[in-house]
């Protein structure tokens, strides 16, 4: 994946440093590995903790604008890429997009969703409008799930960025009224739906830009995202785990599923199929 052009200036970046508070629910951080991991060996939604991990600290230091480190310029490069896109899609709709901002950090951060710890992987506050990602993820997304490459990394700041859009809408604010009204499973159930759209929208993303004037897609790119989608499935984790597989506990789909919709997404570039909640196939 080639990008050209100037990264986006909503970067925040506090590496080297940490901190934390309390609100909201945070989106996707399943494609997250500690809390979500031990969640579905417990068979439970520990999301939750991230509000309850050790102040970092709160004395952070945040930079703002594009860095200067290479692996800190391209991300807000990808980032840029999503902005672009979803200005596109949102005028189709007659709407305005309000761009998120991205916030690197080490170890733990603060966010307006709670204290997270990189544990949680990377992940969408709504609260701050804030896409979460300490870069080490995706080390251990490569040596431990497989999903190397550049593509597979952009995917997963795409994913995080349909979390946002989903918020813009009020989809994600309609999702979080239910969690009180009803039980775990079925909760689980629209938090699967959540997360396959999120995959469909990030699938989007790779239709429109390799339509774009400012990026190159390489061969093998879309095959990387598969496999980053493959490798996070509900079901894999599992029984990477645990050895077992308990479908109630689902919370981001199984890993048929992800890449499913990803594909959906990718392959139509229909915003008007991603209706994950009302889908015959799903």
């Amino acid at each position: 994946m080639q990008i050209f052009g100037k990264g986006s200036e909503n970067i925040e970046d506090s590496r080297g440093s940490s901190g934390g508070r309390g609100g909201k629910t945070i989106l996707g951080g399943g494609i997250g590995l500690l809390v979500i991991v031990v969640g579905l060996f417990f068979g439970k939604d520990l999301t939750g903790l991230v509000s309850q991990m050790p102040d970092g600290g709160q004395n952070v230091e945040v930079k703002k604008g594009i860095p200067k480190d290479p692996d800190g310029i391209r991300i807000s490069q990808i980032l840029a890429t999503t902005d672009s896109v979803w200005t596109v899609e949102f005028e189709k709709m007659g709407k305005t997009y309000q761009r998120p901002t991205l916030r690197m950090f080490d170890d733990a951060v603060q966010t307006g969703c709670g204290n997270a710890s990189s544990g949680v992987g990377p992940f969408y506050c709504p609260a701050d409008e804030h896409v979460y990602i300490d870069l080490s993820f995706y080390k251990e997304l490569k040596d431990r799930f497989g999903a190397a490459g550049d593509f597979a990394q952009a995917y997963v700041i795409a994913h995080e960025v349909g979390h946002h859009v989903q918020n813009l809408l009020g989809i994600s604010e309609k999702l979080d009224k239910e969690r009180g009204r009803l039980s775990e499973t079925a909760y689980n159930k629209l938090s699967v739906k959540l997360e396959l759209q999120a995959d469909f929208f990030a699938g989007i993303w790779a239709h429109d830009i390799k339509n774009g004037s400012n990026v190159i897609l390489d061969p093998g790119d879309i095959e990387e995202a598969l496999t980053a989608a493959n490798a996070i499935g509900d079901d894999k984790l599992q029984k990477q785990a645990t050895g077992e597989v308990h479908p109630d506990s689902f919370t981001h789909g199984t890993s048929k599923q992800r890449v499913y919709w990803f594909k959906k997404g990718y392959e139509t570039g229909d915003f008007s199929q991603g209706d994950t909640f009302n889908a015959s196939d799903l």
